[in-house]
């Protein structure tokens, strides 16, 4: 959540046109504090505007010569914050003395090329060789400029600066990039460039990274197939796999990627996973839809099912029903906090439910967004919750008379985006009919709900329905920098419903006699991040922002002294 925090330095770069303007106006005004002052004519033009122009044409250009993409508009941004640098720079020794104007220039073109250097290894290529020309094209104008502004002697104290500050900013950077490199092999201000580069081209070169840090699973994936004589037939599926990191990044959007292998509708909601299990490449979606396709070879359908029952433990709530073999489980702790469940407690509770049942699909409603991100692992007090509502079901729900049993399902896509927390998937909904029961399961592609939304929908279905679920696929193809996107957050429930309204009488209108078959179907070979690796990374980028303020603070006060001490040996 600390990392997730700093995604509120990330804005887009205004139009270049409004930062030369800005420039300029700039510019203008020093011109006419040196003059009231009395300090070198055209400082503001001279010292300041042409070296900003003089970058902004150069660093567009010269960083695409190494392959990496840059824009005009943080061309033009980067030169105008570095001019403000130092603009406040130069214009502090004027606090001290007129005199000591060359020197604090001098700093200040220092300073710019140090913050343009770590700036565009940050948001260009981490390749400092590559950087440093685009990085100096500022300063070194600068120094041009200087020479005729100030006294003969400025020329050596500039270089002597420039090359003081580059060292101090490159040893910075090193510190920055070390920690990661060291424990995952890769290097963090690379990793950075990737970052950026999927959240302004959508580049996937951030799986490359996933790859390197990434371990080999298997998982099992229980699926219920659906088939209906002349109607289209429905496919649930439980991936015991994480849909992130983030956008169409790794397992992002895993339900749609699941819907593309077949032609029945897929639903899928969430099983029992955490982010360490983030999928390292959409590619490896495909494992798991072949490991599924594979699975329904020979399955024998049955048209029997239970009437679903609640089963309930402290905070936890448990939806059960059987499909013939199948036993599908449920489970929210809404209107208390419903998120990811570590996956050894899904593990646990599937393996506890083959005394009864060949196949037990357990599913994460991840319905109720409680402020934090907090995942619920092995042993704890909820874990155990969820385990002996689990068992409760296991034990009674084996005795519970079967009935042949109606299916209506709908997929509704909705007027919302992404950026609103509605994933590709739109809305889905599947309504069982058995024993006179009427069961709605409706699944909406977001990233978790709101407080209280999961309540509302539900209260809306069981007007309609005897009991009902709602539950996510928790998809964050909704999710870019922030984790905290869930549905009802940006989109009041009561234009929600309407489309839920839909979803329902679509599938109710659709209802017809089907059959069901389960299967288990081992997923081998898949790469996911690995045990501990989001800890492991969350902990060495923390370390890392701690000692950056410290780090940049004492290499900026040892350059500064350096300063001082060449000015006076050269003057």
């Amino acid at each position: 959540m600390r990392i997730e925090r700093l995604g509120r330095f990330l804005f887009n770069a205004p139009s270049w046109p409004i930062s030369l303007a800005l420039l300029l106006l700039l510019g203008f005004i020093l011109d006419g504090v040196s003059l009231k002052l009395g300090s070198p004519l055209w400082l503001g033009t001279l010292a300041f505007t042409i070296p900003a122009l003089f970058a902004f044409l150069a660093t567009k250009p010269a960083v695409e010569l190494t392959g990496r993409p840059m824009t005009w508009n943080r061309s033009a941004l980067l030169a105008l914050s570095c001019t403000l640098f130092g603009v406040i720079i130069t214009l502090s020794a004027l606090t001290i003395s007129i005199t000591m104007l060359p020197l604090f220039y001098a700093i200040s073109l220092g300073i710019i090329l140090g913050l343009r250097l770590l700036v565009l290894v940050a948001i260009a290529d981490y390749r400092i060789p590559r950087m440093i020309l685009p990085a100096a094209s500022q300063s070194l104008t600068g120094v041009v400029m200087g020479v005729f502004l100030f006294t003969k002697n400025f020329l050596l104290l500039a270089l002597v600066l420039q090359v003081f500050f580059a060292l101090g900013f490159i040893l910075l950077i090193w510190a920055i990039d070390r920690p990661l490199y060291r424990t995952f092999q890769i290097r963090g201000l690379d990793f950075l460039n990737s970052f950026l580069a999927h959240l302004t081209d959508g580049s996937r070169a951030l799986e490359d990274f996933f790859r390197k840090i990434g371990e080999e699973v298997t998982v099992p994936q229980v699926t219920i197939f659906f088939r209906r004589a002349g109607r289209k037939g429905l496919i649930l599926t439980v991936p015991n796999v994480h849909p992130g990191p983030m956008g169409e990044i790794g397992g992002g959007n895993l339900p749609r990627g699941m819907q593309a292998g077949f032609q029945e509708m897929v639903m899928v909601p969430h099983g029992a996973a955490t982010h360490d299990f983030n999928l390292v490449s959409e590619k490896e979606i495909d494992k798991l839809v072949q490991a599924v396709a594979s699975s329904r070879k020979d399955l024998k359908f049955s048209g029997n099912a239970t009437r679903s029952v609640r089963y309930q433990q402290g905070s936890v709530s448990i939806l059960c029903q059987v499909f013939d073999e199948t036993l599908v489980m449920v489970g929210t702790r809404c209107p208390e906090r419903t998120e990811d469940l570590d996956f050894n407690i899904g593990m646990t509770i599937m393996s506890e439910g083959h005394r009864s049942f060949p196949h037990v699909a357990f599913i994460d409603a991840h319905n109720c967004y409680a402020g934090d991100m907090t995942y619920v692992l092995p042993a704890t007090r909820l874990a155990m919750e969820y385990y002996h509502a689990g068992a409760r079901a296991i034990d009674e729900t084996p005795l519970m008379e079967r009935f042949p049993f109606e299916l209506g399902i709908s997929h509704v896509q909705v007027p919302f985006s992404r950026e609103q927390g509605f994933g590709d998937q739109g809305i889905q909904m599947a309504v069982v009919k058995a024993g006179g029961q009427t069961t709605a399961y409706l699944l909406v592609d977001g990233n978790n709900m709101e407080g209280g939304v999961r309540d509302a929908l539900r209260d809306f279905l069981l007007q309609s329905v005897d009991d009902a679920e709602v539950m996510t696929t928790d998809s964050h193809v909704v999710n870019t920098i922030s984790g905290k996107n869930p549905v009802g957050l940006h989109v009041p429930v009561s234009e929600i419903i309407p489309c839920v309204n839909d979803a329902l009488c679509q599938a109710m209108a659709d209802m017809s006699p089907a059959e069901a078959a389960g299967s288990t179907a081992w997923c081998e070979g898949v790469v996911v991040f690995g045990s501990h690796r989001i800890t492991q990374m969350a902990s060495t980028v923390n370390t890392i922002l701690l000692f950056i303020p410290v780090l940049s603070a004492g290499m900026l006060f040892l350059v500064f002294l350096l300063s001082i001490l060449v000015y006076f040996m050269i003057g």
